[in-house]
């Protein structure tokens, strides 16, 4: 796994053995960018159940001001942490370590123009973390939240600030965006 585009372009990024983690791949990763790549350079990131880094990774090389990596398995917080000191980030990225659900009822408040949300497949974890973010406080006015997920995995209606944008599909793994109501975000309203 490597860094698709950007000032870290090509560099590797290394897989854990960890049976737990299952890296987003190339082909969502690159067309995630895609969907926001008017919107990333100086944007602020929130990688939700970072595991190995990739997705954060990759918004910090094209150009996101500042990329907040929340990953609770002590190992792979401390790859993580390794890991980003080797890239040309400096100053630019913090790792917390601690439940992603932790995370979001402690901040409450915040200026991310997107959220990535990406927890293991089995878990039940969409269910407890999409609720804390439907009033939208985490977003900045034009903020999109990005799940992926597996297809069969039914998610929350959204409720309070958020309506639900878009989703893409590749092959098993669905891409879900939700928006603030509010404002324009930017990205189609098509579902």
């Amino acid at each position: 796994m490597r860094v698709i585009s950007g000032i870290a372009k090509g560099k590797k990024i290394p897989l854990s053995i960890s049976h737990h983690l299952r890296p987003t791949s190339d082909k969502v990763k690159e067309a995630l960018f895609n969907i926001i790549a008017d919107r990333i350079e100086d944007a602020s990131f929130l990688d939700l159940y970072a595991g190995t880094g990739s997705i954060g990774i990759e918004a910090l090389s094209r150009g996101a001001k500042e990329v907040i990596f929340i990953e609770k398995e002590t190992k792979q917080f401390a790859r993580l942490r390794q890991q980003l000191g080797t890239y040309p980030f400096s100053g630019r990225w913090k790792v917390f370590r601690m439940p992603a659900i932790n995370y979001v009822r402690q901040k409450r408040r915040g200026t991310f123009d997107f959220i990535f949300i990406d927890p293991p497949y089995q878990s039940d974890e969409i269910g407890k973390i999409l609720p804390s973010l439907m009033d939208g406080a985490m977003l900045t006015a034009k903020g999109v939240v990005f799940i992926e997920h597996f297809h069969k995995t039914p998610l929350p209606e959204p409720k309070e600030s958020l309506f639900l944008s878009r989703v893409y599909k590749y092959g098993g793994t669905l891409l879900t965006l939700y928006a603030k109501k509010t404002e324009h975000c930017g990205l189609s309203r098509d579902v």
